[in-house]
């Protein structure tokens, strides 16, 4: 049985972070209608086989559609979302999810009213690093858990000091914590209690550029760290436990390889380490000390559809549930008052 899909939204999200995946499960999944209000001056290349519209009722109104996932930039993603929940449709919404908690406890609120699943698009639950991260602590090598920092870092100056205004669904935090702190509700779930530490390196006014957010599990301690200004990438994760360490410097690479358009459907090394980006990992065992190289677990968003499949075809359990996006909400919108 084919999965048909529809977007709301024609840009990078669409065409970089979901159409490459969904490419290659042909087999499963159908993307139908892409709609955009500027359909003919979009500038990414048509996809044979998909029609193009910027008529949104006829998007909504296909019985064939089953799901639609909303593209657009985030301020309007809860204005879309509803149309898509009020005409029907399940509905996958990018992140950030919304603008506020309350629009998100709203726009549930409605899918369970009309028995319609709703789900935000956290793809980076399948990142390499992250994956690698996971086999790790399940080797049970690194002993009791203390301390994980999960950093993702640019030296992109040019953009905080460009902007001259302070917007809350715009801001860093709300761009990028959306990605590791989902990582990290995924996998230890809610936190006993968090510090956050969330600025405007170039002062009131400005954009918000960096974000520090500690999130503690009993005596483990999660820190999810981001700045425009690091000159020098801080590792994408390290590891401490009470036996040993953990080290993974690079990146997952899809990302990388999707910005140079080399595409999962046409390169079977996509977005794969080479044994030179492998995590180091360090440990005691009853007094011999080891070290070694663990190879990257394979990385793919497409894990996302798959999982979307089973839900809406086979009622699996959705993927990313509706408490974990409304405690992202919660700590997205605690972690960023104060600014202005």
């Amino acid at each position: 049985m084919t999965l048909t899909i529809g977007f709301i939204g024609n840009g990078k999200s669409t065409n970089r972070y979901h159409m490459p995946f969904i490419l290659t499960r042909k087999d499963k999944i159908k993307v139908k209608t892409i709609y955009n209000r500027s359909i003919h001056f979009d500038t990414w290349k048509k996809i044979e086989g998909i029609h193009y519209t910027d008529n949104l009722d006829e998007l909504l109104n296909d019985k064939d559609i089953q799901v639609v996932v909303v593209t657009l930039k985030s301020s309007l993603h809860y204005e879309y979302a509803k149309k898509v929940l009020e005409a029907g449709k399940h509905c996958v919404v990018e992140k950030p999810f919304a603008s506020s908690y309350t629009q998100a406890k709203k726009l549930f609120d409605l899918a369970e009213s009309k028995g319609l699943m709703l789900q935000c698009y956290q793809n980076r639950r399948f990142d390499s690093d992250f994956l690698t991260v996971q086999k790790v602590i399940e080797s049970g090598k690194l002993g009791d858990l203390l301390e994980l920092e999960m950093h993702f870092d640019y030296y992109r100056p040019e953009v905080p000091e460009s902007i001259h205004e302070f917007s809350v669904i715009d801001s860093y935090l709300y761009g990028h914590a959306c990605h590791t702190l989902d990582q990290v509700i995924s996998y230890f779930g809610k936190p006993d209690h968090a510090h956050y530490d969330v600025r405007q390196l170039l002062g009131t006014g400005r954009m918000n550029d960096y974000f520090d957010l500690d999130l503690y599990y009993g005596t483990l301690k999660v820190s999810v760290k981001s700045s425009y200004f690091r000159i020098k990438e801080r590792p994408s994760f390290v590891l401490y436990g009470k036996k040993g360490m953990f080290t993974k410097t690079k990146k997952d690479r899809q990302e990388a390889d999707l910005k140079h358009f080399y595409m999962p459907y046409e390169h079977e090394d996509f977005g794969l380490d080479t044994p030179a980006d492998y995590g180091t990992l360090i440990y005691d065992e009853e007094g011999h000390y080891h070290e070694e190289k663990v190879e990257t677990v394979k990385g793919d968003y497409g894990y996302y559809y798959d999982a979307l499949y089973e839900t809406i075809i086979n009622h699996k359990p959705q993927l990313v549930t509706k408490e974990q996006t409304l405690l992202q909400m919660k700590i997205l919108e605690d972690a960023i008052k104060g600014l202005k």
